[in-house]
């Protein structure tokens, strides 16, 4: 991560194929180094690690990105520079609250692995290992998936909600859901999408591609606009966060209204295969007993 970070101490927007090229002319890698791959074979273990080392370093707040494919040193990681680090790990990010957010999550289950196991990371079986990797690459690829969509338009995040929506089962049609979302902008209503594909209940939509917290105000507002439209129902999607003022009102109110935040929506994306593709799968078998018994 500091070799990455130092890469791009210029100041100027670099891409991730650029720095990758730039760190293994620095590290003298061979072309065999760079061609290893990775266990699935759908990867080389270079462009992997170069691509974590980005994940990690823009989740602490020391890259930021203006435009899709670019991204530069932060102040703050202009100051990690002059501080003349000699290495930037796991526990060197732990200084910053954006990254501890960034790794917290909500279930034990869930927690992530660090580059030295701890005496309990010794004490798992190999199932529990491996769902804690999967948990810290799930994490990883939700994180780049709020990354990407901030960078996108707000035309593009309506578009990725229809998809989304569309994907779980609502919405009817392609053509129906997307004539509806954007189409309304009446009293703090972006669109209408049904809930079923006949079409018997509708639901109101608010998606807002925001960078901080939607506050208690702006949810009173959309549910004024239910109580207008005489609706039962409604979602507000946005790339940020809710407050817990916010969350808690939404629980005591008619009509019902879904909230579902930045980290939310990019962990409906996974699920339901919405900017992802799968790289690779892996199969946990067991002894089938009844194969092995004798009559």
């Amino acid at each position: 991560m500091l070799p990455l970070l130092q890469a791009v101490s210029d100041g100027e927007e670099h891409s991730l194929s650029e720095i990758r090229e730039s760190l293994a002319n620095e590290f003298n890698l061979t072309e065999e180094e760079r061609a290893q791959l990775l266990s699935s074979g759908r990867q080389s273990i270079f462009t992997n690690r170069v691509s974590w080392a980005k994940v990690y370093l823009s989740q602490a707040g020391l890259l930021f990105s203006k435009r899709r494919g670019f991204f530069q040193i932060s102040p703050t990681g202009m100051q990690v520079i002059q501080e003349q680090q000699q290495r930037i790990d796991i526990k060197f990010l732990e200084r910053f609250p954006e990254f501890i957010e960034f790794r917290s999550t909500r279930r034990k289950s869930e927690e992530t692995i660090t580059q030295q196991p701890s005496h309990e990371d010794e004490s798992q079986t190999p199932e529990e290992t491996l769902e804690s990797a999967y948990q810290s690459i799930r994490g990883g690829l939700g994180a780049e998936l709020l990354t990407r969509i901030k960078e996108g338009s707000p035309q593009f995040f309506e578009k990725l909600v229809v998809e989304l929506l569309l994907k779980m089962g609502y919405g009817g049609s392609r053509r129906e859901a997307g004539e509806a979302l954007g189409k309304s902008g009446d009293e703090g209503i972006d669109g209408i999408i049904r809930e079923d594909r006949l079409g018997l209940e509708v639901v109101y939509l608010q998606a807002k591609k925001w960078e901080g917290t939607v506050g208690r105000p702006e949810i009173q507002k959309f549910v004024g606009a239910l109580h207008g439209k005489r609706a039962r129902k409604g979602v507000f999607l946005t790339t940020g966060t809710f407050s817990s003022e916010a969350s808690a009102y939404v629980d005591y109110i008619d009509p019902k209204v879904i909230l579902i935040d930045g980290r939310q929506l990019a962990e409906l994306m996974i699920d339901y295969g919405v900017g992802v593709t799968t790289v690779t799968e892996y199969q946990i078998k067991r002894i089938d007993t009844d194969y092995f018994m004798e009559e």
